[in-house]
């Protein structure tokens, strides 16, 4: 394991075939107002087959603190955060997707109140960018800029909560805090949803984080690349994402007060790939339904018969119901 340095950033970056935009989210670093903060970039190339690795190079005399690290096969958005992360020298990290760029002040104000707030990670806003067009996106809580129990901002469960906001580049994590949580990596084997366990981890078994009114993450939407723009098995990396979310909520202390939260926002993301699933290919919609036949099996019925009467949308309580016949979902 790296020995951590004070003062320092590591901003970890997944690249596979990302030409098109890797130069503007590494011009947004080298634009920085660091202060007397010190940045380390860590760019992951996935086994890229087009020109990311020769762009990223070419920043080497703009960025300092940048390195290049290779993998030999395309391993996923998960094995590419794993190895920055397992090369990360920095106090604090955060992520930075290729297609996406900060601002200049968003390094040092996450710091900074990571820092002062004495808190183990912050959430920010961020800036949704679909082509033109850019509409801010608040995280959904309203107490700023003061040390709050992540915990406690799992809930509520039939309004969007701080484990809805599933985006771990809106954020900055302290390093040695979640290397000795076990909380630093993420499951190599989810090709979907990776962020949301993590997320749902580090609220689980971490006691202090702040969320700052600070809108300095510029994040693409709609590209052609992007996972809600293909329809096929990765679509169904969020089912053993769950099963593991649903066992880590069993497992804490506060099980029966999380978990009809964890069951609730598991049922929602099943209905939207229902809605889906029209575009999936027969062995695609197959599949779904086996392995989601499989996560029900270990779900206890009358826990998700009241979330799913809790629900507002009948189509939904159906849907529920044909997933597991006669136990979710149907009416007495």
């Amino acid at each position: 394991m790296t020995s951590l340095i004070p003062g320092r950033i590591s901003v970890v970056i997944p690249a596979y075939n990302q030409e098109a935009y890797i130069c503007d989210a590494l011009t947004s670093l080298v634009r920085q107002k660091l202060g007397a903060w010190e940045l380390e970039v860590l760019v992951v190339d996935d086994a890229s087959t087009d020109a990311t690795a020769a762009l990223v190079r070419s920043f080497h005399d703009a960025l300092p603190g940048l390195k290049l690290i290779g993998l030999e096969e395309n391993a996923g958005v998960s094995a590419a955060r794993n190895a920055g992360l397992a090369q990360a020298t920095g106090e604090y990290f955060t992520f930075l997707d290729p297609d996406d760029w900060f601002s200049p002040e968003h390094l040092a104000t996450l710091a900074e109140a990571l820092t002062e707030l004495h808190v183990d990670f912050v959430r920010c806003d961020h800036v949704r960018v679909t082509g033109t067009t850019r509409v801010i996106h608040r995280a959904p809580q309203a107490l700023r800029g003061m040390p709050l129990n992540p915990a406690e901002d799992i809930e509520p469960i039939d309004s969007p909560s701080m484990v809805d906001y599933a985006f771990v580049w809106a954020g900055m994590y302290r390093t040695a805090l979640m290397r000795d949580a076990g909380l630093y990596y993420f499951d190599q084997a989810l090709n979907s949803a990776e962020d949301r366990l993590w997320l749902w981890k580090l609220h689980l078994n971490t006691g202090r984080y702040a969320v700052l009114s600070s809108p300095s993450v510029f994040y693409r939407r709609g590209l052609p690349g992007s996972l809600t723009q293909v329809f096929d098995e990765r679509q169904l990396g969020f089912i053993p994402a769950y099963a593991q979310i649903l066992s880590e909520v069993r497992s804490h202390p506060d099980a029966e007060r999380h978990l009809p939260k964890a069951l609730r926002q598991f049922f929602a993301i099943v209905c939207h790939h229902e809605k889906r699933a029209k575009n999936y290919p027969p062995e695609v919609r197959l599949a779904m339904k086996q392995k989601l036949r499989q996560v029900f099996t270990t779900i206890d019925p009358f826990a998700a018969r009241q979330v799913a009467l809790e629900m507002d949308v009948a189509r939904r309580r159906h849907i529920l119901s044909f997933l597991q016949p006669g136990t979710i979902g149907a009416a007495k």
